[in-house]
C-alpha cells in the first residue's frame, strides 16, 4: 500500500491544472456529497474540462473494448460480457466513486478467480448461460461486501496481503494466465483444469497449432511489447487490435475469431440460479474482494497523492462496490482499478469522470450500431492481449532486490506463487492471505533484540550490526527490544535476558524500549517475575524511553511494586548517569 503520507488535503486553489473551485457549501458537505460523490461532481463541473474529458474519453474506448472482451474470455465468459461489465461499472463508479480519473473495468488479476468460482458450478447440459448468471451473482456478493466494508469503514481489510506476499501471488496469476493462453495463441485448445495439466497438455498437443494464428498471436504479442517502448503517445492495443483485425479481414485467414458481437444492450435484471450456489460464490468472493479491494486503493492513493487530492479508502470500497453491483445487474462480472487504463486516461488529459462516461458511451455505440466492427477479431490476437496483461503483473526483478535484503521475504513470495499455481487460484489467495498473517506474527514473534553501545567517533548508540569496536560498560548491558512485548514474544524476551544476565553478570540491564509500542497482561506478568529472579542474582532493570503510555499502563498493571519508579528514564546518558550516581561527563563512555 501507498504511504498515506503521502497525500494531503485536496487544496483546489493548489491544482494548476484547473480543478473544480468549491463555494462555501462544500465546507459542510451534504449526507449526499459526502456518498455519492458523482452528484458533487456534477455541481461543481468546470465546462473548460469537457473538450479534455471528451478526447481521453474517445482514447480510452478504444482500450476498453479490447481488453474487456479478452478477460471475458479469461473468464471463462462470452466476449460481449467484458463489454456489458465495462459500461455498468464505469456508470456505477462515476456515481459512486470518489476519485476523478481512476478507471475501473475487467481485470486479468480477477479473470482466473471467476473463472476457478464459476466453472465447478457448471454442470454437463446446463445452458451457456449459467455461466454467464453466476459470474454475475458473484460480482454482486463481492458488490454487497465491499459497500459493507466501506460502512463500517473497515478500509485496512484491504492491507491483509503484505507486498511480498501479493507481490508472490501475482507473479504465479501471470505465469498461470500466460500457461492457460499458449493454446488459444497457437489456434487449439485443451481440457485441461490444472497448471500441471496446462503445461502437459500444450507440449504434447503443440503439434496441432496453426501456424498462422500462432503468427497472428506473436506479432500481436510483439507490438503489444515493443510499441510502447517507443512512444506511450499511442495506443499499442489499439495498433495490434485494429492490425490483426485488418489483417484477418484483408487476407481471409482462416483462423477462428470472435465473430459479430450481439446487437443491442441486456436488460437490467438480478441474477439468481440456486441456494446452494451462494456458499461457494460467496468464499471466492472474499478473496476477489481482498485482490480488488487492494489494488483500488493502492492505485488510487498513488494517482489522488499526484494530483494533490484526498484519498477517501472507505469511499472507494462504496464505489467500487456499487461499481460491482451495477455489473452484476447488467450481466457483468467482478471488476477492479487498472492501472493502464487509468494511466492512459490521465496522460489524455482526463479532468474527471466523465472520461469514463465517454468511455462507456463508446462501447454503447459499438454494441447498437457498431456490432460487426469487430467480427474478424482473431482468437490469437485476444490471447495476445491477455498474456501481454500477465506480463505487466509480474514483478521478479523485485525479488532479485529483496533477496539482498531480506531472503525470508522472498521464501514466502515464491510459496504465494506456488500456491497459486500448484493449488489453484482462489486457493493460492487463501495461501496468500494466511502467509501475509503468518509473517506478521513472524516478525513480531521472534523479533530482533541486541546489545547497544558506543562507537569510537559516532555519536549516539549503536548495535554491533551498525559498526565495529563497540564500547561497553563492563557493570551494565544496554539491550534493545525492536516489538511489542506480547504473549506471543514474551518468553524469549526473557530468555535473551536472562542469557544475556548469565553471560555478561552486569549489575543493571538497562531496556532501550523506544520500538515497544505495547505490553500485553502475560508479558507484564513476565516483567514482574524476571526482575525478581534478577534481582535474587543482584542484577537489577532500568528502563529507558518507554512511551508515556506504556508507563501508565505499567502503573496500571501494579509493576512498580516490583519495578522500581525511579528507574525510568528518558534517555541512555541519563539512566547511566543516575546508576552510577556520577556526572554525565564522567561517563566511561
Amino acid at each position: 500500500m501507498a504511504d498515506g503520507d503521502a497525500t494531503r488535503p485536496y487544496d483546489p486553489a493548489a491544482d494548476t491544472a484547473g480543478s473544480v473551485t468549491t463555494g462555501a457549501s462544500d465546507a459542510h458537505p451534504t449526507l449526499v456529497d459526502r456518498y455519492v460523490p458523482g452528484v458533487e461532481s456534477l455541481r461543481t463541473y468546470q465546462r473548460k474540462w469537457f473538450r479534455s474529458d471528451l478526447v481521453a474519453g474517445i482514447v480510452l474506448a478504444a482500450i476498453l473494448v479490447p481488453q474487456g472482451m479478452a478477460y471475458a474470455e479469461l473468464a471463462g465468459l462470452p466476449p460481449v460480457n467484458g463489454l456489458y461489465t465495462t459500461i455498468a461499472c464505469l456508470v456505477g463508479y462515476a456515481l459512486m466513486g470518489p476519485s476523478k480519473i481512476l478507471v475501473l473495468g475487467p481485470d486479468s488479476s480477477l479473470g482466473p478467480l471467476i473463472f476457478a468460482a464459476v466453472v465447478p458450478l457448471v454442470v454437463a447440459g446446463d445452458d451457456p448461460a449459467k455461466a454467464v448468471t453466476l459470474a454475475a451473482m458473484l460480482a454482486i456478493i463481492v458488490g454487497l461486501i465491499e459497500i459493507g466494508l466501506g460502512v463500517g469503514k473497515l478500509g485496512f481489510v484491504a492491507d491483509l496481503l503484505s507486498s511480498e506476499v501479493q507481490i508472490g501471488y501475482m507473479n504465479g496469476l501471470a505465469i498461470t494466465i500466460v500457461v492457460g493462453q499458449l493454446p488459444k495463441l497457437s489456434g487449439f485448445s485443451t481440457d485441461a483444469d490444472t497448471f500441471v495439466e496446462e503445461v502437459r497438455e500444450f507440449l504434447t498437443n503443440f503439434d496441432q497449432r496453426d501456424a498462422t494464428a500462432l503468427t497472428v498471436g506473436l506479432v500481436t504479442l510483439g507490438v503489444l511489447l515493443l510499441l510502447p517502448r517507443i512512444t506511450k503517445k499511442i495506443p499499442a492495443v489499439l495498433v495490434a487490435v485494429v492490425g490483426a483485425t485488418a489483417a484477418t479481414a484483408v487476407f481471409d485467414f482462416d483462423i477462428g475469431t470472435v465473430g459479430s458481437l450481439p446487437e443491442g444492450l441486456p436488460t437490467p435484471e438480478m441474477p439468481w440460479t440456486d441456494l446452494g450456489d451462494v456458499v461457494p460464490l460467496l468464499i471466492a468472493a472474499i478473496g476477489i474482494t481482498l485482490v480488488s479491494l487492494t489494488d483500488t486503493i493502492a492505485l488510487s492513493t498513488s494517482f489522488n497523492a499526484r494530483r494533490g487530492e484526498q484519498v477517501r479508502p472507505n469511499q472507494e470500497m462504496i464505489g467500487i462496490g456499487a461499481a460491482n453491483i451495477a455489473a452484476g445487474v447488467f450481466q457483468g462480472f467482478a471488476i477492479s482499478s487498472s492501472s493502464s487504463r487509468t494511466a492512459v486516461a490521465e496522460q489524455s488529459g482526463a479532468k474527471s469522470q466523465l472520461t469514463g462516461l465517454v468511455g462507456a458511451g463508446m462501447v454503447v455505440l459499438l454494441l447498437l450500431f457498431f456490432n460487426g466492427l469487430l467480427a474478424d477479431l482473431p482468437n490469437s490476437a485476444l490471447a495476445a492481449v491477455v498474456i501481454a496483461a500477465a506480463f505487466s503483473l509480474a514483478d521478479f526483478a523485485v525479488l532479485a532486490r529483496v533477496w539482498q535484503v531480506r531472503r525470508s521475504a522472498v521464501m514466502l513470495s515464491v510459496v504465494a506463487s506456488l500456491g497459486v499455481m500448484l493449488l489453484g487460484v482462489l486457493e493460492g489467495i487463501l495461501v496468500a492471505v494466511v502467509l501475509s498473517i503468518l509473517l506478521f506474527f513472524q516478525r513480531n514473534w521472534w523479533p530482533h533484540g541486541e546489545v547497544l553501545g558506543r562507537v569510537p567517533g559516532r555519536t549516539g548508540w549503536h548495535s554491533a550490526r551498525e559498526g565495529t569496536g563497540l564500547v561497553e560498560r563492563p557493570d551494565v548491558v544496554v539491550f534493545r527490544w525492536e516489538a511489542p512485548l506480547f504473549f506471543a514474544n514474551s518468553g524469549m524476551f526473557a530468555d535473551q535476558v536472562r542469557e544475556l544476565a548469565a553471560e555478561r553478570r552486569p549489575t543493571w540491564v538497562v531496556l532501550q524500549c523506544e520500538a515497544i509500542t505495547d505490553i500485553d497482561v502475560t508479558a507484564a506478568g513476565m516483567l514482574e517475575r524476571l526482575d525478581n529472579e534478577l534481582n535474587a542474582k543482584g542484577v537489577h532493570l532500568a528502563f529507558v524511553e518507554m512511551r508515556t503510555r506504556l508507563r501508565d499502563l505499567v502503573h496500571d498493571y501494579g509493576l512498580f511494586q516490583t519495578l522500581d519508579r525511579d528507574h525510568f528514564y528518558g534517555s541512555i546518558e541519563e539512566a547511566l548517569a543516575d546508576l552510577d550516581r556520577a556526572p554525565v561527563n564522567e561517563d566511561p563512555l
